[in-house]
């Protein structure tokens, strides 16, 4: 009689186990099934312009390192004009780099700083205005 119910606990241990099994494989599958949708191109391309439009700072940074290669341009086409040496070329791009990677890098304080430059053009601009109005409306 002990092996009768030494063999009936053992049929059920083994059914647990079994539903067990069952219920991981269906969980394994349902785990392949999204992984394998999450590596189709398309899914990819989507989820990683999602992260990179939801990054914080994008416009600023984008916009940062875009005033930072224009600048770069910018001074080596001042600097190195229309010259055919390559040496002076060469020159001109690691310049261009080195002007580009600094401005994009300090793009704040140079924003503020012209910020600062533009207000008292503009501040001297508009008192000069103010006091010639002033001396001809006394007249």
């Amino acid at each position: 009689m002990k092996k009768q119910n030494a063999s009936d606990t053992l049929n059920e241990m083994i059914a647990v186990l079994q539903q067990q099994q069952a219920l991981e494989l269906e969980i394994l599958k349902d785990q392949f099934h999204i992984t394998y949708e999450s590596l189709k191109p398309v899914n990819l391309i989507k989820n990683t312009i999602k992260e990179v439009v939801t990054l914080p700072n994008l416009k600023n940074n984008l916009l940062n390192n875009v005033i930072g290669l224009t600048t770069g341009f910018l001074s080596k086409k001042l600097i190195v004009g229309a010259t055919h040496n390559p040496v002076i070329k060469l020159a001109g791009t690691l310049l261009q780099f080195a002007i580009a990677n600094v401005v994009a890098r300090n793009s704040e304080s140079i924003k503020s700083t012209g910020d600062v430059l533009l207000h008292r053009i503009f501040k001297k601009k508009k008192n000069y205005y103010n006091d010639e109005y002033s001396e001809t409306g006394n007249a």
